[in-house]
């Protein structure tokens, strides 16, 4: 019986109880719930929402309000331009932050501990205090309206160079990477050939979380952008426009624009996972 509840040990592989499959289905509605009653409101009117008893299960009407919310606001071309800005984004900020990574844990160099103190201290300065002279840099380089000048500023960032810094100190062993001197490889060959197999669960978890940062970014687009070469957040203020805006259109158009994310992660997320729970196990 306490095998039953607090879980036991089949073939070497340990099994949750049935507390344990509780709290983890009562964690899973909590999550699920926003998700699910977005597409209930998606799927109604305001005054159904408003009414005595607002409905729980969501109804065919979703697609007239995902068509007015395509009417009212540029969400095909703000997805089109938010999976550019997003893919560029998270390409550049892997391949970037894994080489400076692998040059702070593993390269010998004069001021290394200066320059990653440094790179770690800016991320104690909010973005507000630089957006005025980041918007200028972009006007005087002719890259504002421009996808670049979203694009541009966020190709390296303090938190995945420190992520994959410490990740690559702790995954690759000094000795391993002397062996491969010693073999007559070179920093490059050493990158490829043994850091990048070794840190891709590092990878894969920045790829993921830069990508759903600049998704969902909208201060810096909003400021740099136009209305007429939006990303997908900046689209979505074109829906709540009017003296009384239609709660319903507003998350029909919000689901449009969270579909792709979740596919991403739909078709990722188990790599993903086995990426991590595969460079736990080699840790």
């Amino acid at each position: 019986m306490r095998a039953r509840t607090h879980g036991a040990t089949v073939g070497g592989v340990m099994r949750g109880g049935w507390v344990s499959y509780t709290l983890v289905g009562l964690v899973t509605l909590v999550s699920v719930f926003p998700l699910y009653y977005t597409i209930v409101m998606a799927s109604h009117t305001n005054a159904e929402m408003a009414s005595g008893t607002p409905p729980v299960l969501p109804t065919l009407s979703i697609v007239d309000n995902v068509k007015k919310a395509l009417d009212l606001a540029p969400l095909n071309q703000g997805l089109i331009n938010s999976l550019i800005v997003s893919g560029a984004i998270t390409v550049g900020t892997v391949t970037l932050c894994t080489l400076a990574g692998f040059a702070f844990a593993k390269l010998r160099f004069r001021g290394s501990a200066v320059l990653l103190a440094i790179c770690v201290a800016t991320m104690m300065v909010p973005l507000q205090m630089g957006v005025i002279p980041l918007y200028m840099m972009m006007a005087r380089l002719g890259l504002a309206g421009h996808l670049q000048a979203v694009i541009l500023p966020s190709l390296c960032t303090a938190f995945g160079v420190f992520f994959m810094r410490q990740y690559i100190a702790g995954a690759v062993p000094d000795e391993l990477i002397e062996a491969a001197y010693m073999d007559g490889a070179g920093p490059f060959r050493v990158l490829v050939s043994i850091v990048v197999p070794a840190a891709r669960p590092a990878m894969a978890v920045l790829a993921m979380l830069t990508f759903l940062t600049a998704w969902n970014d909208f201060f810096w687009p909003i400021i740099v952008l136009s209305t007429q070469n939006p990303t997908v957040q900046v689209s979505f203020q074109s829906l709540a426009t009017g003296y009384a805006p239609q709660q319903s259109i507003i998350m029909a158009g919000t689901l449009y624009g969270t579909v792709p994310v979740l596919v991403v992660f739909a078709l990722l997320g188990r790599q993903i996972v086995g990426g991590i729970m595969q460079g736990a196990v080699k840790g």
